[in-house]
């Protein structure tokens, strides 16, 4: 789905001069090049406060931690998402309300929050998923007219701008926080694990920054409960070279995606994904809708040729065995299940050649012609 190897060789010298550079100064942990990291992407985000940390899991479940929550308290997001997303909301006593999807941009429906609001509700959390930004606009507007913290899910979405009404401004930085990761498939990765959130609040950069080191306010005095959660400094100088190139990787993305969408436009059954108005779509995934086509024969299809596909995802939060006990089966989701049915991901990554291309598009029209 991701070709890491060609994309690495095209910037090759830079890497390894910046991993050499680490461990010939053997600052290893918070060195510079974490510090360095930290302020450009404040910059390229326009936020006040990066804090960077091990993971994008940690990175939500330090956002949730933030805001002292109390078990038991309520927080709305997709089901329609990885499982970290729903897994930290639980892990902290919380309680997931699983509200559905739009059909079109497969995030969260605006529309739907405010009905799932209780007077237990705190905190939601939006998805940003395949790399198009939720409708920012919209949920703001229900948070602060309830007085609810919103958590941005920015780990498809990394570099997306949103139109607001106000002015554009990148995903992750609309919310109270953002979050994100840098897992190596991801438009910005790294080379290992590796995570970041952000805010443009002094308060909750100054909690977050105790949390993810232990609670600490200085050398050994734990204000707060927390937690171990750094990005080393090795992942710190490739992210550096990276997002560097972040507008670049978006770019040819969308390249892709375009080829994709003009392959596929008279092709009957397949939806190409709608890219929303006050969205730019950074394509972390490219996600079909199939509608009178079997799916997983499809799937099956071109894994016998070699192709990656996947299916993001093929069990929605709210039916995973792990949110039994919040009874979470029986919600009515009709969106989110409809979809878990008739998604496919093709791959989408910077290096990709048209033959390439041509390919997996023609093995596809090829499926569908044979089974029409």
């Amino acid at each position: 789905m991701v070709d890491l190897v060609t994309q690495y060789q095209k910037i090759k010298p830079e890497v390894d001069a910046a991993i050499m550079g680490v461990l010939e100064t053997a600052q290893f942990i918070n060195g510079p090049e974490v510090q360095s990291f930290q302020k450009e992407l404040e910059t390229y985000l326009g936020v006040k406060h990066v804090i960077p940390c091990a993971n994008g899991t940690d990175a939500l479940q330090i956002a949730l931690m933030a805001l002292g929550l109390k078990p038991g308290d309520e927080v709305i997001t997709p089901s329609f998402t990885f499982i970290a997303t729903t897994e930290v909301i639980a892990l902290l006593g919380l309680k997931p309300i699983f509200v559905d999807v739009d059909k079109d941009t497969f995030c969260i429906d605006p529309a739907l929050i405010e009905a799932s609001i209780t007077p237990n509700t705190k905190a939601i959390v939006p998805v940003h998923l395949y790399g198009q930004t939720s409708n920012m606009e919209e949920i703001m507007t229900i948070a602060n007219k309830h007085k609810l913290y919103v958590i941005e899910d920015n780990a498809q979405a990394i570099g997306s701008d949103y139109h607001m009404s106000t002015g554009d401004v990148k995903s992750g930085g609309i919310g109270h926080i953002g979050c994100t990761s840098f897992f190596p498939s991801k438009n910005l990765g790294c080379y290992g694990d590796g995570g970041a959130i952000f805010t443009n609040d002094d308060a909750m950069a100054a909690a977050m920054r105790m949390i993810v080191n232990h609670g600490q306010s200085k050398r050994y005095y734990h204000d707060v409960v927390g937690c171990n959660s750094r990005l080393d400094s090795v992942q710190a100088a490739v992210l550096r070279i990276k997002l560097r190139q972040l507008d670049n990787y978006i770019d040819a993305r969308r390249k892709v995606a375009d080829y994709y969408d003009n392959y596929f436009t008279n092709i009957e059954g397949i939806h190409t994904p709608a890219r929303g108005d006050k969205s730019r779509h950074v394509f972390h995934q490219y996600t079909l809708i199939l509608e009178g086509i079997d799916r997983d024969g499809l799937n099956a299809f071109l894994a016998e040729r070699d192709i990656p596909s996947m299916i993001y995802y093929p069990v929605p939060a709210h039916k995973q065995e792990m949110f039994a006990s919040f009874g979470s089966a029986s919600t009515d989701l009709p969106v989110t299940d409809w979809l878990t049915e008739r998604v496919l991901s093709l791959p989408i990554h910077t290096e990709m050649e048209e033959d390439q291309l041509e390919f997996i598009c023609s093995s596809i029209a090829e499926f569908v012609s044979v089974k029409a």
